[in-house]
C-alpha cells in the first residue's frame, strides 16, 4: 500500500469514494460535486483543501480529505472533511494509515488542533478514535445551513 498526496488525476477515484461515503451516511442524492469542480477547488493557485490517497495495485481505495482552519483561540487547525475506504477494501489498514498521515502532517505544520465530525451512530468510528486518543465532544451540536437555508434568511432581510 502507498500512501500519497492526491494529484488533479486521482480526482474521479476520490469523487467514487466520496459517492460511497454518501451511501453510507444514509445521504445518496446528497453528492452535487463533479471531478472537475474537485480540481479546481483542490489544484488553484489557493486550494481549498488537500488529499491524501491509499493506494493499493495502482488502485485508489481510501482518501483523507483535509483542509486548514483558524481557531481564534488555539490558531492554525486541520479540519479532516472525510476518511474513506472502499467497503471491500476495509480492514487491510488503509484508513489507519490515512489518518497517520493526517495527525503526521497536523505535526509537521504546528496545528494546534485537528478536528473532524462522526455520525452519533458510527460507532465503529467512534471507538477507533477514541481508543487512539481523540476526544468526541458530547457537549457541541453541529450547526449548518443549507443553500435553501441561506435563500430564506436573505430573503427574510428583504422584507
Amino acid at each position: 500500500m502507498i500512501i500519497r498526496k492526491g494529484t488533479p488525476e486521482d480526482m474521479p477515484s476520490v469523487l467514487k469514494l466520496i459517492q460511497e461515503l454518501a451511501i453510507f451516511e444514509k445521504e445518496p442524492d446528497a453528492v452535487v460535486i463533479t471531478a472537475d469542480d474537485l480540481i479546481r477547488d483542490g489544484f488553484s493557485e489557493n486550494p481549498l483543501f488537500q488529499t491524501f490517497v491509499a493506494e493499493v495495485e495502482n488502485e485508489i481505495v481510501g482518501i483523507a480529505l483535509y483542509y486548514y482552519r483558524y481557531s481564534t483561540w488555539k490558531g492554525k487547525t486541520i479540519h479532516l472533511e472525510d476518511l474513506i475506504v472502499n467497503e471491500d477494501k476495509r480492514g487491510i489498514g488503509a484508513g489507519f494509515a490515512l489518518y497517520k498521515e493526517v495527525i503526521k502532517q497536523g505535526k509537521r505544520d504546528n496545528v494546534k488542533r485537528i478536528e473532524w465530525n462522526v455520525l452519533d451512530w458510527n460507532t465503529n468510528a467512534i471507538n477507533f478514535y477514541e481508543k487512539s486518543g481523540a476526544q468526541v465532544l458530547k457537549n457541541w451540536h453541529l450547526v449548518q445551513m443549507d443553500e435553501k437555508g441561506i435563500d430564506i434568511f436573505l430573503n427574510s432581510l428583504d422584507k
